[in-house]
């Protein structure tokens, strides 16, 4: 996954925030999405994404599928990520 050249990724005390500068708005990520999103552009593959979140978090595999997989999903939906 790579962000579109104008989405600015910033490290926060509670997560990650992305900001979009074509239109100034912003998302705030919570730990878990801040974990997705690094791992994914870090290009590991959304498949091996949810069994990090296992490990860092007490969540279900299940789960994380699906959060990983509404994660990625609301990025695309939002234009945000360029593949």
């Amino acid at each position: 996954m790579r962000l579109r050249e104008d989405v600015s990724v910033v490290d926060t005390d509670y997560g990650k925030v992305l900001l979009d500068g074509r239109t100034g708005e912003y998302w705030e990520l919570n730990p878990t999405g801040g974990l997705v999103v690094t791992a994914l552009l870090d290009g590991t593959p959304a498949e091996n994404v949810a069994g990090l979140l296992c490990a860092e978090f007490d969540v279900a595999q299940d789960r994380a599928r699906a959060d990983v997989t509404a994660l990625l999903t609301a990025l695309r939906d939002a234009g945000l990520v360029r593949a």
